[in-house]
């Protein structure tokens, strides 16, 4: 990946990555990570396929994680809408970036699928891996098993390098889902909102979701919504299913988002 950059946004500081166009009249690729991701997590992927499409791309770790500047206060319900409508924008606006392509893991799908319906002018396309649009009890449930495999220290330790504050990054996250606040989180408003075409991306052996989130995307969206599900795959196709999901996105990103 190039170099790694940082800008203030919203006062505080976010580091990214631009990867320049091989063609520079399409739009910008946006890496949104998954709720414990960050730049570096998301390894060449960004770069392979800003190759395949020609697309430049940005990727970037939300406050509180990664590089970023870390988490100083419990995060609010409301974090994926803030990021969506508020620090997304504002980025994008100082980056001058005006015409995108999102692509959104877990979370980041989320966040991604909020943006879009509130500025459906930036959008040309939306690539999501197990995105959520609802809180499922398979979801709850997974995240509370995790707290135990951090606390005994095996996950912590994977994560450590990837996070400057890591205890923050994981229970800034973690605390969040399991709160009783969020257990009525749903965004299916902002998907009958939807202008821009969809590719979703669900792993069958997905542990932190189902295709009832799919389902409920395409029943909803008034764009077009198209669907792979991957057998041998769990919550992040990039990762695990990386030659497939190549293959499609890239050939997906040119079909549905030409110039």
């Amino acid at each position: 990946m190039t170099a790694l950059h940082r800008i203030a946004i919203g006062g505080r500081e976010l580091e990214f990555v631009r990867i320049p166009a091989s063609r520079p009249a399409l739009p910008t690729l946006v890496f949104l990570h998954e709720g414990l991701g960050s730049v570096a997590l998301w390894r060449d992927f960004p770069a392979t396929l800003a190759q395949l499409t020609g697309c430049g791309a940005l990727v970037y770790s939300r406050y509180g994680n990664g590089f970023s500047t870390p988490l100083r206060e419990r995060r609010a319900a409301s974090y994926m809408h803030d990021e969506a409508l508020a620090t997304l924008p504002s980025l994008l606006e100082a980056l001058e970036i005006d015409e995108t392509v999102v692509v959104g893991q877990s979370d980041g799908g989320s966040i991604a699928l909020i943006f879009a319906a509130g500025h459906p002018s930036m959008v040309r396309g939306l690539l999501l891996e197990a995105p959520h649009v609802f809180v499922e009890p398979l979801s709850v449930g997974s995240i509370a098993s995790i707290k135990g495999e951090y606390e005994r220290g095996g996950l912590r330790e994977r994560m450590a390098p990837y996070h400057g504050d890591v205890d923050r990054t994981f229970y800034g996250w973690n605390d969040v889902w399991l709160s009783v606040e969020f257990a009525q989180w749903n965004i299916e408003e902002y998907v009958r909102r939807l202008t821009a075409p969809a590719l979703l991306v669900q792993g069958i052996e997905d542990e932190y979701g189902t295709a009832a989130q799919l389902e409920a995307i395409a029943r909803q969206a008034p764009a077009p919504v198209d669907r792979v599900l991957l057998a041998r795959c769990g919550h992040s196709p990039h990762r695990e299913r990386r030659g497939v999901l190549e293959r499609v996105a890239a050939a997906w990103i040119d079909e549905r988002c030409p110039k």
